[in-house]
């Protein structure tokens, strides 16, 4: 029987996909200035695939100050020189359909660099047409009528404007949705300036989808229209976005940095990643350490803890309800981490715990996600200051390592010349050195992803449910299938035995092949009984 939805609201190779992100500056440099680039990414697409992952997600290479690492643009249609030319992207392009891969730019719509000349316009005395491009109040007094963040006193215009992060990040206007009588400078969502800013989100878009690439992952993709109440609005502009590429470009696709999936892919998203932000779960997982205190509630650790604190519950309750709102219309992606999540999945954890977050993030539903370098360990380095904007998250932005060597494979240049410093730890990891050991993490990550190929009830579109996931308990098991396929994956990632007993009323595993992973299975009148050693997972297969 076909596994294919029969109306999927989606471009059809997203049932399949499996994305790498690549922090460009920190992937590959070719050219040895110390600074990954354009013609790098491009001589990894084979490894990349060799993972079996087939679609790149670009961080921005756009023209820029690199105050914010690229996501403070001053030209959407110019390559930053340090990354190489306009012909390096279209060749990228080419090379990566050639391999039958997709490539997904970065996009940042909701802001420029205060050095953009829109920006520059904009703060102009003067009117001009770029005069309602940005968020300005009527007065640099008028600063605490407003719920957004403020700057004053640095422009000749009279009026401070809004920013969306750095000061320096000056936000775009797409007004909104109810706009404040009080305040007469709040523009409605189709006044003039947001209408502007509208048709140059599309054109930009537009612009870069005939060059070739296949869609974009959208930066702080539900905060453009501002204002309390702006879901609606939200879900208009993504619409008229979404009408016109569906009709001019069906195979791209929207993937939204929202947070929170069920909404962004109402709102007209294909994919959005369950991260940090929108809600706790994702970091229930693995870096609640990270953001609460031990002493707030007894489950202080991350799930993927051997100290067995964790609780499952604070993200199953959580995906349980995204997954349902997004099925058949879209995918939830669970990231082994970004550019932004610091630290990184291997942050206090060896091979073999890793291997087992890896048996769940390649076994769950949605699309996964793997971010540069974490399918080796890289564990990027600490206190490290801040670099373009960095701040915590310069830890994990580190240079990939691909070999032993002095330089580990990133640059030619003298590590003093880098990006950033490479990693200094003695059992530094790298790609070369984990290709030649058949127990490295790098082979279980291409094992994993070639048994969730080989594997239909483990494809993205696949169901899933939930079959044992208490509060403080191991293991974590639950149910892939489709109409060809039955699997069940159990979790242990604690230091203790783990064992459950299922109810034969709920899965009768008495004809199940283990196909990857450990445990064992015992058989009662009702019930079958399933143990996993400490650190480990189990996958089988119900014949």
């Amino acid at each position: 029987m076909s596994t294919e939805l029969e109306n999927p609201h989606y471009p059809r190779w997203l049932k399949d996909a499996i994305f790498y992100e690549v922090y460009p500056q920190s992937f590959r440099d070719s050219n040895g200035d110390g600074i990954g680039d354009l013609p790098g990414v491009i001589e990894k697409l084979d490894y990349i695939r060799s993972l079996g992952c087939d679609t790149v997600w670009l961080n921005p290479f756009y023209a820029s100050p690199f105050r914010d690492a690229g996501y403070d643009v001053t030209d959407h249609y110019a390559v930053a020189e340090r990354y190489g030319c306009m012909e390096d992207v279209i060749r990228l392009f080419e090379e990566a359909h050639r391999r039958g891969m997709r490539v997904v730019l970065d996009l940042v719509p909701g802001h420029t660099a205060e050095l953009h000349p829109w920006f520059q316009a904009s703060a102009k005395h003067e009117r001009n047409e770029y005069s309602d491009y940005y968020i300005w109040t009527d007065s640099v007094l008028t600063l605490g009528e407003t719920d957004l963040r403020m700057i004053a006193g640095d422009v000749e215009r009279e009026g401070a404007h809004a920013i969306n992060f750095f000061s320096h990040q000056p936000a775009l206007n797409y007004g909104y949705a109810h706009p404040d009588p009080n305040c007469s400078w709040q523009q409605a969502t189709h006044a003039p300036g947001p209408t502007a800013v509208r048709a140059e989100l599309n054109r930009l878009m537009r612009f870069w989808l005939e060059q070739g690439c296949d869609g974009f992952r959208v930066d702080m993709a539900h905060s453009l229209i501002k204002g309390g109440g702006n879901q609606a609005a939200m879900h208009e502009l993504w619409a008229e976005v979404r009408a016109w590429m569906d009709i001019d470009f069906p195979d791209a696709v929207l993937l939204a940095e929202w947070g929170k999936p069920a909404e962004a892919i109402q709102a007209g998203f294909h994919m959005d990643f369950m991260i940090h932000f929108g809600t706790s779960a994702y970091t229930s997982l693995f870096r609640k350490q990270w953001g609460f205190s031990f002493s707030l509630n007894p489950y202080g650790c991350s799930f993927f803890d051997r100290s067995g604190r964790g609780n499952i519950r604070e993200f199953v309750d959580v995906f349980e309800r995204e997954y349902a709102g997004s099925r058949g219309k879209g995918f939830v992606s669970l990231p082994t981490g970004n550019h932004d999540v610091a630290p990184r999945l291997a942050d206090g954890r060896d091979a073999e715990d890793l291997k087992v977050a890896y048996a769940f993030l390649l076994t769950m539903p949605g699309i996964p996600t793997i971010y540069y370098g974490d399918e080796i360990g890289m564990k990027g380095v600490q206190g490290l200051p801040s670099k373009e904007g960095g701040y915590i998250r310069t830890m994990v932005r580190t240079p990939m390592q691909w070999d032993a060597s002095e330089q580990a494979g990133f640059s030619e240049a003298a590590q003093s010349a880098f990006y950033l410093p490479l990693e200094e730890r003695a059992d530094r990891p790298d790609v070369a050195t984990q290709m030649s050991q058949p127990d490295s993490l790098l082979h279980c990550v291409r094992q994993l992803i070639a048994l969730r190929r080989a594997m239909p009830a483990l494809g993205n579109e696949a169901d899933y449910r939930t079959l044992f996931a208490e509060p403080g308990q191991v293991p974590y098991v639950y149910l892939r299938s489709n109409q060809e396929q039955r699997v069940i994956v159990a979790i242990n990632p604690t230091a203790q035995i783990a064992s459950v007993s299922l109810s034969t009323s709920i899965v009768n595993l008495e004809r199940a092949e283990l196909v990857m992973g450990v445990g064992e299975l015992k058989f009662e009148a009702d019930a079958s009984v399933l143990t996993l050693p400490s650190v480990s997972f189990g996958i089988w297969c119900l014949t």
